[in-house]
């Protein structure tokens, strides 16, 4: 299998307002960007798109390592969602889980792909290459909402 390296990071002006997600995808010497944004959402939902729309770019099964800065995307893949689908979707402590269309996306993407995926936890804002890259296209998809 083909190794991927992926960045993603989401931005948010204001907790809900105009926001975007950015993601630097690294495949040997090719590189590739990817950003977009909305004009009503929070930093979490453009955190969960960044994924998902990483995932949606890679177009065979693949050795994937993600890096991102939201502990709420890494630990929600790594540790809560099993959970919250026994549980129909529901937090331990009985609640709708937050932003669960774009869990049920990812979780059904993920089940598809055939990909071998690790997810990294990085300190944003930290000078690591590739977060700051995605942290910089995130906020260009905010850029981009915003003249809109």
């Amino acid at each position: 299998m083909s190794r991927v390296i992926v960045y993603t990071d989401g931005a948010c002006k204001g907790n809900p307002g105009p926001g975007g997600w950015g993601v630097f995808l690294r495949y040997g010497t090719v590189e590739k960007d990817l950003y977009g944004g909305e004009a009503q959402t929070t930093n979490n939902r453009m955190e969960l798109t960044a994924v998902i729309e990483a995932l949606r770019a890679l177009t065979r099964p693949c050795q994937v390592d993600f890096y991102m800065d939201s502990e709420y995307v890494r630990k929600g893949i790594t540790e809560w969602m099993s959970g919250w689908k026994a549980r129909g979707w529901r937090t331990a402590a009985k609640q709708p889980v937050k932003n669960e269309d774009l869990w049920r996306i990812m979780d059904e993407l993920l089940s598809q792909s055939g990909h071998s995926i690790a997810w990294h936890w990085v300190k944003g804002h930290s000078g690591d290459p590739g977060n700051e890259r995605a942290d910089a296209l995130a906020n260009e998809g905010v850029r981009m909402v915003q003249t809109s």
